[in-house]
C-alpha cells in the first residue's frame, strides 16, 4: 500500500456522461500489482451512501454506442472514507476489464448510485469471532470491513484468510499483516483483534493449500491457535470464486451453520460480487 505507482500512460477512455443510474467519478490512483491484478481509487460523490462490505456497479461507456458497460465490484474502501477503492483482475479480452485496466489518474468512470450486497454485519448474528474468507479479488470486501471500527466493536477477534495461486497475488499483504495495526487512528482498535492468514495454492509458501482443505484438516485452527469453527461462537463471511464458495458453504452447512441475510441474520453470509470479465 505504500507503493503508489501509477498506471502507464495510455489512450484515455471516451468521455463519460452522467445519467440517472450512475455518478461520474474521477480516477485518483492506480496500482498495478501483477500482470493480472490491479487496484484503483476514484472520487466519491457526497450523496453515495453504503455499508462496508457492499458492492456497486462500476464501468465505462461503450465506445461504439455510448451506453454503459458495467460490472459489480465490491467496494474495497470503508464506508467512512472520502474516496472509493476497487480491486480487479485483468482479462485481456474481457468486455470491461480489457479497457478498465488501462485507466489512469484523471480519467472518468461510472459508479452506480445504488450499493447493495449481503456481506454486511447486519446479516450476521452476534458472535465472538469473525472469519472473512476470500479468494483472489474476493479479498475486496474484507479490505472495506477491516477498516470499519464497527467490526471491532461487535467481535473480539477478526480473522481474514486470503487464498491465491501465487505469492505475487497476495496484494494488500503489507496492509493486513501490520500496517493497519500501526495506523495512528485505527491501530489501537484494530491491533489486538485482527489476524491475517494468507495461503498459496501453486507455489511454495509458509502456508499452502486451498482454504477448504486447511479447514478440513484443522491446520487453519492449529496455525491460529483457535478452536475449530463453531456456530455458537464463530461467524463467517465468504467471497471468491464460485467453486470454492460452494465448497465452503457446504462445509459450514455440515457444521450446522445457517446462512443469513439482512432480513434474517444468520451464522454466515456469502457474496459473488467481484468482476470476472
Amino acid at each position: 500500500m505504500n507503493d503508489l505507482s501509477f498506471a502507464p500512460a495510455s489512450a484515455s477512455p471516451s468521455p463519460v456522461k452522467a445519467n440517472g443510474a450512475f455518478f461520474v467519478e474521477t480516477v485518483t490512483w492506480v496500482q498495478h500489482w501483477t500482470e493480472s491484478l490491479f487496484s484503483f481509487r476514484t472520487t466519491r460523490d457526497p450523496g453515495l451512501r453504503f455499508s462496508s462490505g457492499q458492492f456497486v456497479m462500476v464501468g465505462l461507456v461503450k465506445e461504439e454506442d455510448g451506453k454503459p458497460l458495467v460490472r459489480a465490484y465490491s467496494i474495497a474502501s470503508p464506508a467512512w472514507h472520502e474516496e472509493l477503492e476497487f480491486y480487479s483482475i485483468k482479462v485481456a479480452d474481457g468486455p470491461l476489464t480489457s479497457r478498465l485496466q488501462k485507466i489512469k489518474v484523471g480519467d472518468e468512470v461510472l459508479i452506480g448510485r445504488k450499493p447493495t450486497g449481503t456481506l454486511v454485519l447486519d446479516g450476521l448474528k452476534p458472535g465472538k469471532r469473525l472469519y472473512m474468507m476470500g479468494t483472489g479479488t474476493g479479498l475486496a470486501p474484507w479490505l472495506s470491513l477491516v477498516r470499519d471500527p464497527e467490526v471491532y466493536e461487535r467481535f473480539d477477534e477478526v480473522i481474514v484468510t486470503h487464498t491465491v495461486r501465487e505469492v505475487a497475488d497476495l496484494n494488500y499483504r503489507e496492509l493486513l499483516s501490520g500496517a493497519l495495526a500501526e495506523d495512528e487512528i485505527l491501530g489501537e482498535l484494530i491491533g489486538p483483534k485482527l489476524r491475517y492468514y494468507p495461503t498459496v495454492t501453486r507455489e511454495a509458501f509458509q502456508t499452502q493449500g486451498r482454504i477448504t482443505d486447511l479447514i478440513a484438516s484443522g491446520q487453519l485452527f492449529r496455525d491460529l491457535g483457535v478452536p475449530p469453527l463453531d456456530p455458537a461462537t464463530d461467524r463467517v463471511m465468504l467471497c471468491g470464486g464460485p467453486s470454492v464458495l460452494a465448497d465452503l458453504k457446504q462445509q459450514l452447512l455440515d457444521l450446522g451453520y445457517e446462512e443469513g441475510s439482512i432480513a434474517s441474520p444468520g451464522d454466515f453470509v456469502l457474496e459473488r460480487a467481484f468482476v470476472e470479465t
